[in-house]
């Protein structure tokens, strides 16, 4: 059974929109900082939802093709550890990071926890695109 990544691949390329017009925009920094704030606001927000749907197809892929025991009641740390084994990511570490950020981003009204979530947000979008790739490519 294949699985369906398109809620997947929508939420990448809502990531990938709203980093056009902050990271990879000219323009971004004459902007005024709250519209700055407004706009890394909405990078953050997309990053939420890209990692939520993210690891959450990771479990249904390892669920899927290699059995619903394997990550039944796992961690997260766990989970990511197990999607390395079987090559869905390259990197466990960062993945918690991602996870961490995640976790801190309800305390988005803090101006460094922002910042930081914002930075996580570009770090994150290639391993997404990555996952992406992974996911389509072992897709039976």
């Amino acid at each position: 059974m294949s699985l369906d990544i398109t809620p997947l691949e929508k939420a990448a390329r809502s990531l990938q929109r709203s980093l056009s017009v902050t990271e990879l925009n000219e323009n971004f920094h004459q902007l005024s900082l709250e519209e700055q704030e407004t706009l890394q606001a909405g990078v953050i927000q997309n990053f939420e939802v890209a990692f939520e749907l993210s690891w959450k197809f990771a479990k249904r892929w390892i669920e899927t093709n290699i059995g619903k025991e394997v990550v039944d009641g796992v961690s997260r740390r766990e989970l990511f550890r197990i999607a390395y084994e079987v090559r869905l990511i390259d990197d466990v570490e960062i993945w918690i990071d991602f996870h961490y950020t995640r976790n801190s981003t309800s305390h988005t009204y803090d101006e460094e926890v922002a910042d930081n979530a914002y930075e996580i947000a570009v770090k994150f979008y290639p391993e997404v695109l990555k996952l992406i790739e992974k996911l389509t490519n072992n897709n039976d």
